[in-house]
Formats: structure tokens, sequence, C-alpha cells
């Protein structure tokens, strides 16, 4: 039997709650909806209590306390009773029939450990779902066999995952751990990458949505600022993991090529690029003693603009 826990962390969600849950009720196979309080001081809690249903669990943090999105999203996947394991925004709702697809990938592969779908957007500033046209589904946009998957995600080939659209069994966590609770952002990429590298991930519906998320003006995605100042730690965070579990150095190289273009970009003197990569290589021997080590050494990398009479036939 498919039976699903889905996972709702909410902070202050009082003005789509109640949408996002009576969207996961009308799902035949969820079997518990864990909300997830994030010590809201709205009325959040008021509103998820005032839903009779025996499937909604409200949880909250000890004391009630404020502690992110990927610690009440670790809080749920530890409390959850079934085998799969979905999660949705509080500010995002799923559409009919979110599971029907989900069950035939898992029941036509029992090798496969998860499935991602399309999600589309809903614009609560004009109340629109917002024309596909125009804004593109937030998904990958064709089937992707799951060993290419890490490298294809990561260099942005075939599009995104989103939270909203992905369902997993709860036993994929045993291999990739929890969510970095210290990332405000890109937590989620952070999880899926390692979805890709230690299972195995089916291509489900990707041309029309099964879930949709909000867009308003508090959404954290749109605040760039958030996202520059965690973009070093979570490859850095990432890379720390892929060492310590034992993923293929050509996997992780693939960090390293993003890694690097982005600072090429930013400019950074020479002494800075070589104080960098002797920060990053010497915590993880393996990599130092690997041919990553030399091949983003940045004089080697930067061999041709530093010798460009060498270089120049």
């Amino acid at each position: 039997m498919f039976e699903v826990s889905v996972i709702i962390p909410a902070y202050n969600a009082d003005r789509f709650i109640e949408k996002a849950i009576t969207s996961v009720l009308i799902q035949d196979e969820v079997v518990e909806i864990l909300v997830v309080d994030d010590g809201s001081t709205d009325r959040t809690k008021e509103i998820v209590k005032s839903i009779k249903d025996k499937r909604i669990k409200l949880l909250e943090h000890e004391r009630g306390v404020n502690k992110g999105r990927s610690a009440s999203r670790n809080l749920g996947v530890e409390k959850a009773c079934a085998e799969y394991i979905a999660f949705l925004d509080a500010d995002d709702y799923y559409l009919e029939n979110r599971f029907k697809w989900d069950i035939l990938s898992f029941k036509e592969n029992s090798r496969c450990d998860g499935v991602y779908n399309a999600v589309g957007f809903f614009n609560y500033l004009d109340s629109k779902i917002l024309e596909n046209k125009t804004n593109p589904l937030y998904t990958v946009r064709q089937e992707v066999e799951p060993t290419l998957l890490f490298e294809n995600l990561v260099q942005g080939k075939v599009g995104h995952f989103h939270i909203n659209g992905l369902t997993v069994k709860r036993s994929l966590f045993e291999k990739t751990g929890l969510f970095i609770e210290s990332l405000e952002v890109m937590e989620d990429s952070d999880i899926f990458w390692k979805m890709t590298l230690v299972g195995r991930l089916k291509t489900g519906v990707i041309n029309r949505p099964v879930a949709i998320r909000g867009v308003h003006d508090t959404n954290i995605f749109n605040n760039q600022t958030i996202y520059k100042k965690y973009f070093y730690p979570f490859y850095e965070s990432l890379i720390t993991w892929c060492s310590k579990n034992k993923i293929p150095l050509r996997q992780i190289d693939i960090l390293f090529k993003m890694l690097w273009l982005v600072r090429y970009k930013e400019k950074h003197s020479l002494s800075n690029h070589i104080l960098y990569w002797l920060q990053l290589t010497t915590l993880h021997h393996r990599l130092f003693f690997s041919y990553i080590s030399i091949k983003y050494f940045p004089i080697v990398r930067l061999r041709k603009k530093l010798f460009p009479f060498i270089y120049s036939n």
C-alpha cells in the first residue's frame, strides 16, 4: 500500500496555511499531515487546530522557539510514520491527484528511491496562476537517467527541482542525512543533490504541475543577498559530505568547477585564490592527494593568464 506522510513547516503562515492543509487532505494516499509550527506569532496554530481531521498532527520545537525551515522539516522527518515522505511549504498547495503518477513509478521500479514532478506558480499579488509560456514550470524539463541527474542539476542543464514536487522513501534520509540547519537558504538543493548521488530518483510528471508555489511579497527566494551569503557555505558543506561519504571524484570535480567559475567571475587576487584552495583542499586528505587538488590549484587554472607568452603560439 502506498502511504505518504506530508510535512509542512509553518512560520507566521496564517494567510495560507488552511489552503495548504486542505489541498493535502484531498489526497487519498496521505495518512498524516505533520504541520511543524516554527515559533509563529500569528494565528497559524489556531487555524491548524480548527481543522478537524485525525490525520493532522501539530508539532512544535522545544519551548516553541523558531529554528528555521530545515529544523522544522527535520522534526517532521523524525516523527513521520509512513514509508514515503513528501513536503509542502505553508504558502503553497497541492493540486488534485498529486501522488497518482508517483505510485506508478514506485510500483514499476523497486529500486526507485524518489520521484520528482513539476511545480507551477500562483501570484498572490494579482490572484492568478502565472502563464507557463512566460513563467516556465519549476521542474526538470526532460526525463533524465538517474545516474546523470546530479551533473545535470548542478550545472542547470535540464532545469531544477522544487521540494513541493518531490516524493521520496523515508529510508533515503538514512543515506543523505537530514537537512543542514545552518543553511538559511539552499538547504533544499543540498538535500536534492545528495539524494541524486546516493539514491535513484525518477522523472515523474514534468509537463504539468502537481503543486503550486505561492509568489508574494515576503518570499525569501526573492532575497538575493541571502543567497549570496550562503553560496560558499553551501558548496563547502556539500564537498565535505561528498568526501566523507566517498562520493566518486568525478562528481566532486563538478562541484569544484562550479565554485571556480564563481570565484573567477569575482576576480579575486592570485593570493586569495591560493589561500581559498588551501583552506578547501587541506581539510580533506582524500581530495588533497587527488587530481582535483592539482587541477584546481589557482596557478594551474590561471596559467594562460599568468604566462601568456608561453601560450601565445
